[in-house]
Parts: structure tokens; sequence; C-alpha cells
């Protein structure tokens, strides 16, 4: 008789025990997993998703230069998002057309070519139109930053190269209806 109660006991408190088990496996699994994550560093930070081109607005502008006029279609980045995503992923840029950044006044501007999978020509522009700079040929993926080097109202982005085909210089003039002229 004395073993029969001590074997009721063991099996009750080997099936307690096993339904403890059970019922950490969920809380080992969620600290194994934490721990995991834990030890191999912060997880990268995720690019906000993208907005197609198609839904930025479009525009036409005209640069002026060597009495020459060159017309370009151009998408619009005038909000925060759209400045910010610019020409991010885009692997090929028609030699007609751009992106224009346009801000609320002038500033100093600086840009980098994070997620940009092609070379760019920066033209940095004066609430007057005139090209204070450009930066030609700006490098893919790069985190250096490219500043305007003074107080511009806008930037216009173009295919890299198209500065130095078209003979396009510091001055140039750009006709928009952000810079007070239209095209």
């Amino acid at each position: 008789m004395g073993t029969r109660p001590a074997l009721a006991v063991d099996r009750r408190a080997a099936g307690t025990t096993a339904l403890l088990r059970q019922q950490q496996r969920p809380l080992l699994a969620l600290l194994l997993l934490l721990a995991g994550a834990l030890s191999a560093g912060p997880a990268p930070a995720a690019d906000p998703a993208h907005e197609p081109l198609a839904h930025f607005p479009a525009s036409e502008l005209v640069v002026d230069a060597g009495g020459r006029s060159y017309p370009f279609k151009v998408w619009m980045a005038t909000t925060d998002a759209r400045r910010e995503q610019g020409l991010m992923y885009v692997t090929k840029l028609p030699p007609d057309h751009g992106m224009l950044f346009v801000f609320d006044s002038p500033q100093l501007l600086t840009f980098w070519m994070k997620n940009t999978k092609i070379p760019l020509d920066l033209l940095f522009i004066a609430s007057n139109g005139q090209v204070i700079r450009i930066a030609e040929n700006a490098e893919p993926e790069s985190l250096s930053t490219i500043s305007s080097m003074g107080a511009a109202l806008g930037v216009l982005e173009l295919a890299g190269g198209t500065a130095s085909r078209l003979g396009l210089q510091p001055g140039v003039r750009v006709r928009h209806s952000a810079f007070g002229a239209h095209p």
C-alpha cells in the first residue's frame, strides 16, 4: 500500500511537469527568438515604400544656354515624401526627362545619392531661375553630401552627362513657373 500512493503522486507530478512543459513551449520559443534577434544586432531599417513616378505631378521646363533652349519633361518633387524619394530606384532616365525639386524658400540645399541607381547631374537653381551650381555625374548609391553652396530654391536632376553634353554651366537660366518664368 505504501507504494501505491507514491506512484499516484509521482504520476500526478509527472503529469503536472509535462503540462507545465507544454505551456512553457510557446514562451520558450518566444524567448529563443528574442535572444536570436538581439544577438544578431539591430535589424536594418527598411526603406519606406516608394511612390511610382507616374503618380508624381509632371511639368515642362526649359533650360536656356548658349543661345539655345533645351526642353525637359520633369516630375515634380514638391512634398517632403517626394523630395526624400527623388529618383531613387530609377534604373534609366531618358535624356529629355528629369526631376525638379522645389522648396518653400531659398536655402542651402544638400543632396545624396542613397538608393539612386544611375549617375545624375544636379543643377541648383536660385529663385530667379539662374543655375548657381552644377554637380555633374553624382555617384550612384553614394552617401556623400552634395551642396548647393548657396541659397537655392530648386534642384533639377538630369541624367548624368547631360550638363556636359549640352554645355550647361552655372549662370544658365531655367524657365519654369516655380522660378517666375514659364517655358
